[in-house]
């Protein structure tokens, strides 16, 4: 899997902004992913260094319109914490 492929997008909330201060950073991962494939992505493509990943699985949510009843699909996101001095420009800025 490519380094690309790894890495969705950013996960845009006001939880994953307030850790912008420490360092961590979020991110929508693919579903097969583990944590050394995120470690290298985040490493290659902005070039830092990640000091640890968690991985969060968030299960999907059953939601109801009327009477038609569906569900929201699940995804997987990691949250990554950066060493010492590093830090990725493009959250950089950002206003809650």
């Amino acid at each position: 899997m490519n380094a690309a492929d790894v890495l969705i997008a950013p996960v845009v909330s006001e939880k994953s902004y307030s850790g912008l201060a420490d360092r961590r950073y979020t991110f929508k991962v693919h579903p097969d992913a583990h944590k050394t494939q995120v470690r290298q992505a985040v490493e290659t493509l902005f070039g830092v260094k990640v000091d640890r990943v968690n991985i969060v699985k968030v299960q999907p949510k059953p939601k109801r319109r009327g009477l038609t009843r569906g569900s929201r699909p699940g995804w997987k996101k990691a949250i990554v914490k950066l060493r010492e001095g590093h830090e990725i420009e493009i959250f950089e800025g950002a206003a809650v």
